[in-house]
């Protein structure tokens, strides 16, 4: 069965929201909620160890709270390209930008740290619909670094 304008608008929207909350929920540290953004069998391949996948939401989540807490990040999502496989599947295609630098005690980015310079990079992702939304079932990093 074909699919209408609107469908296809809808589907749209709602990948490339779960692409930006993934950026908004990394940076925020909240491993909890960004683990269910991906599927129970998912694979990510980290832009910081491109060839090395994380099988499953377990090891995604071990691999997220491994990651220093003296760290801020800051990712920009841009140039999202979402491309519609039917109903319950789709691909997308975005690029990033990591910002990061030291962060102080009270958790706010020191002003006079030295911050690593601006990593850009992209994400490849294959995106499912299940009964609690779309979802990552594989999302793949690099950096062009």
């Amino acid at each position: 069965m074909p699919f209408d304008a609107l469908q296809r608008l809808l589907i749209g929207q709602a990948c490339q929201r779960l692409i930006h909350r993934y950026a908004y929920l990394n940076d925020e540290r909240d491993f909890d909620a960004l683990i269910d953004l991906f599927t129970d069998d998912a694979i990510l391949y980290r832009p910081s160890a491109p060839t090395t996948p994380l099988v499953g939401r377990e090891a995604i989540l071990a691999s997220f709270r491994s990651r220093p807490a003296g760290v801020r990040t800051f990712h920009l999502c841009t140039d999202v390209i979402v491309e519609i496989e039917d109903r319950e599947h789709a691909t997308a295609r975005s690029r990033i930008v990591l910002l990061s630098g030291p962060r102080s005690e009270l958790g706010a980015a020191t002003v006079d740290a030295v911050s690593k310079p601006p990593a850009p990079g992209t994400f490849e992702d294959r995106l499912l619909l299940t009964a609690q939304g779309w979802k990552f079932s594989e999302r793949r990093g690099s950096f062009w670094i």
